[in-house]
């Protein structure tokens, strides 16, 4: 009989544990709580801690991330621009949740929902802006009107969804994939073209460069050779002064002096032969001591 009670004294506690536990549930610093009554919204926590609810099927609780979110582009559609030229986009936008009633009531508590419901309007948004801009704007010069211009828009609509726009990003542009090609060859064209001139002109400047080379050389070379000549002429005039100067002081020495110059210049060369009458030849009388010899 005491075991009885025991057993149920402890049975008791542990339903009355169960029932307290199910009245209590800490909500994150990261999340919202919102606390449902009958299916009916009755309550949305935001402040983190431990709160007190009635026990199910009372009441119960949802939990909603009330971080930052982030929505990549589902896929990649080509938008027309004002010069009927296609690009494709992706896109990201931040976004976070602003109203957990209207959330859920337009969303549930499935983000997924929200996604396929905003991916739409980002698309619209970003089909009016790139409309009324040409290439050349999208990909440069209007990048960061085209981004707040989609922003603007999704303002006005995300307060419909119960968010919060945070921010708007174009990660890409590019052209459709046909136009893609056309313009890589119109590109390549290009650069051919440019390469090719500019190969032209580096060969007119190098055509440049090597005739006024030649000029130079020339000029150098007919100016060395009309100084050399010039100092050539000097030096001669000097030698034929000397000449003259030593000669005219013994004549002599001088007819000697020749002779010496015309042996040397007839036995040049070891095949050299000459014949010669040694009795009469002027050649061999320096050899007999009968030529003239230089006075002392």
């Amino acid at each position: 009989m005491n075991m009885n009670r025991i057993g149920l004294v402890v049975a008791s506690i542990l339903i009355v544990l169960m029932l307290v536990a199910s009245t209590l549930f800490v909500v994150d610093q990261r999340q919202f709580g919102v606390v449902y009554a009958l299916g009916e919204i009755k309550e949305v926590i935001t402040d983190p801690g431990l709160h007190v609810k009635l026990p199910p099927p009372f009441q119960n609780v949802v939990f909603l991330d009330n971080r930052i979110q982030t929505l990549d582009s589902p896929e990649s559609r080509p938008i027309f621009t004002a010069e009927k030229k296609s690009l494709v986009i992706d896109w990201l936008v931040k976004w976070r949740i602003a109203e957990p009633r209207q959330f859920i009531r337009n969303n549930g508590t499935d983000f997924r929902t929200l996604e396929n419901r905003l991916s739409p309007v980002v698309q619209a948004a970003f089909n009016e802006e790139i409309t009324k801009r040409s290439v050349g704007g999208v990909l440069a010069t209007d990048r960061e009107k085209v981004m707040k211009g989609v922003m603007q828009r999704l303002n006005e609509e995300a307060k419909s969804f119960g968010i919060d726009i945070v921010d708007v990003r174009i990660k890409r542009v590019d052209f459709v994939a046909d136009i893609t090609d056309s313009v890589y060859r119109r590109m390549e064209s290009e650069r051919k073209r440019v390469a090719n001139e500019l190969r032209s002109q580096g060969n007119a400047e190098g055509e440049k460069i090597r005739a006024d080379a030649d000029r130079q050389r020339e000029v150098t070379v007919a100016n060395a050779y009309r100084d050399a000549q010039k100092i050539k002429g000097q030096g001669d005039a000097e030698a034929a002064r000397v000449y003259a100067e030593a000669f005219g002081r013994d004549p002599g020495f001088a007819q000697f002096y020749r002779s010496l110059e015309a042996y040397k210049a007839s036995f040049a060369s070891k095949n050299d032969v000459m014949v010669l009458d040694p009795s009469g030849s002027e050649f061999f009388k320096v050899f007999r001591g009968q030529g003239a010899a230089p006075k002392k």
